[in-house]
């Protein structure tokens, strides 16, 4: 039976595929999905009428602000971090399933196509994050680079805001984490190698698949898993305690790949692991939904209810403690894989926190004794 959402939004025939010339190659979402923040919009959620629209090939645009804060408090129990932030917002990897994609509507932006072409650039975050430091109050805590967005998406190569984040980091001993799946890092191993020396960085790369058609689509402006593994190798090789964050595991797309994913970063030096299970909250489900049934028309209603399996006949679980790992036998099996080559490839064998009792500010004379 093919999805109904499907047949309802596009009115297309179940397992039909567009036309070629339709789809937007180099980006993951194929619409603008409606803000429901605003009143007055235009949104594209339809293919009728599709020659109205003069915007499908607009170029990524970086719009720069200052903003107000940068650094977050994280409440949820799921994540694994007290702390996070975020220079840029929005992200031109274009990855389909991103959870970051609702937080765009914030903006006044379509979590769809302007996630991945309207890029916001906190110009001042280093500023920010040095005053935030400094205030008597702070407590020193690991904070997470690229909580929401990826800190080394292409506008890192203009504007070097993370590495300015991990300057300031340095400066003042502040452990700091990392999660990139962009090889663009590796430009920033001197100062990760002073601060692992320290005791005070840990860095996670993202690999979700081996596949390339896959990875093609599903993440367009990412580099290769291949690639993905002489980052974790070479930072590895200098110091950098580095993990792999395999998420999300998608059933019916990239769920098998599991083991060999694990042991390949166990090859290449990675010591601990994360993974999650798809949930598609908020504008992702349909977004994902209309890349889905694009991409694989042949085997969506199967992945759709696989993911519907995983969350209670739903896509999305919004409980803490199984939003990202799903329940239900589909969810379960992924969970049992994950434990089981885990210990086989030896992840996780070892606990080994960020210091936090170097901290100093700056203005600050350094003990005698």
């Amino acid at each position: 039976m093919a999805s109904k959402l499907k047949q309802d939004h596009y009115k297309i025939k179940p397992g039909e595929r567009e036309p070629e010339h339709q789809y937007l190659v180099g980006r993951g979402a194929q619409i603008n999905t409606r803000n429901k923040f605003l009143k007055d919009e235009q949104s594209k959620e339809h293919i009728e009428g599709i020659d109205d629209w003069t915007e499908n090939n607009l170029p990524t645009q970086y719009l720069e602000q200052q903003s107000k804060t940068i650094v977050n408090k994280i409440d949820s129990p799921d994540v694994g971090m007290a702390y996070s932030m975020n220079a840029y917002a929005g992200c031109e990897h274009g990855c389909i399933y991103c959870y970051a994609r609702n937080v765009h509507e914030y903006w006044g932006y379509s979590a769809g196509l302007d996630f991945e072409r309207k890029i916001i650039v906190k110009m001042n975050a280093p500023q920010l994050l040095r005053k935030e430091l400094m205030h008597p109050g702070w407590k020193p805590m690991p904070i997470m680079l690229s909580g929401n967005t990826d800190c080394y998406q292409p506008a890192e190569q203009k504007y070097r805001l993370t590495r300015s984040l991990l300057e300031v980091c340095n400066e003042f001993n502040h452990p700091v984490g990392i999660l990139t799946k962009n090889a663009w890092i590796i430009k920033d191993k001197d100062i990760l190698k002073e601060l692992a020396q320290k005791k005070l960085v840990r860095a996670m790369v993202s690999i979700t698949s081996f596949n390339e058609d896959l990875r093609r689509v599903m993440e367009p402006r990412t580099v290769t898993a291949t690639q993905r593994l002489k980052v974790i190798e070479e930072l590895s090789s200098a110091g950098v305690r580095m993990g792999i964050m395999m998420g999300p595991m998608i059933p019916g797309l990239n769920d098998h790949e599991m083991q060999r994913i694990m042991k390949a970063a166990s090859d290449a030096g990675a010591v601990f692991t994360a993974y999650t299970f798809i949930r598609l909250n908020g504008a992702i489900k349909l977004l994902f939904h209309d890349w889905l049934y694009k991409n694989f028309p042949d085997r969506a209603d199967k992945v759709w209810h696989a993911i519907e399996d995983g969350h209670d006949g739903k896509v999305n679980d919004t409980r803490w403690g199984l939003r990202m790992r799903g329940s239900g036998p589909v969810a379960q099996l992924v969970a049992q894989q994950y434990e089981k080559y885990g210990k086989l490839y030896h992840m996780n064998m070892e606990k080994v926190p960020l210091r936090t009792d170097l901290f100093r500010r700056p203005t600050e004379q350094g003990k005698l004794f």
